[in-house]
């Protein structure tokens, strides 16, 4: 069964395999990726200001859901989430992050934020299946390499209506 959990060094090796699946997963990581286990340490595990989740199917980590910027002054965090290609299509990132809206929102937070290229249209139908309502956008907001990109922000608030996606287990 789908289900969300904290990473491990150990998920080095499909962490790897997402990113050879799909190399502009890459690009959206940033940081070094020649030590995934080291990686994984310094920017997959929890901190005072991110709760990062791998989502695993089958036994193997295919995605991350996570909530990073977190500022307890505001209660505001920052959601992100990306799937490897094998597991796309199945609503399994929308599942991911209603679950961790859910539990953010359990841990006090109040208002999560987040945005997506606006040639992703794949991400705007995760985001907005989890509960997140377009807010606007944010032009030329992202730089890959020589490209930007505009940025659609949505945002859900503690007091939002709860999405109909079924939110996946964290154990």
């Amino acid at each position: 069964m789908p289900h969300l959990r904290r990473w491990s060094p150990s998920d080095a090796a499909d962490l790897a395999d997402a990113l050879h699946a799909d190399p502009d997963l890459g690009r959206q990581l940033g940081g070094d990726a020649d030590d995934l286990a080291e990686y994984i340490a310094a920017h997959l595990t929890p901190a005072d200001s991110r709760a990062p989740f791998a989502l695993v199917l089958d036994g193997r980590v295919v995605g991350n859901v996570a909530v990073t910027a977190i500022d307890p002054r505001h209660d505001t965090g920052w959601a992100s989430y990306w799937l490897a290609p094998v597991a796309r299509g199945r609503g399994l990132a929308s599942a991911g992050l209603t679950a961790v809206a859910a539990w953010a929102f359990t841990a006090g937070l109040f208002r999560l934020e987040l945005g997506h290229r606006v040639n992703n249209p794949a991400s705007c139908r995760v985001a907005t299946a989890a509960g997140f309502a377009v807010e606007g956008l944010e032009r030329a907001k992202l730089r890959y390499g020589d490209e930007r990109f505009d940025v659609e922000t949505h945002a859900r608030l503690a007091m939002d209506p709860e999405p109909v996606t079924e939110p996946l287990p964290i154990r």
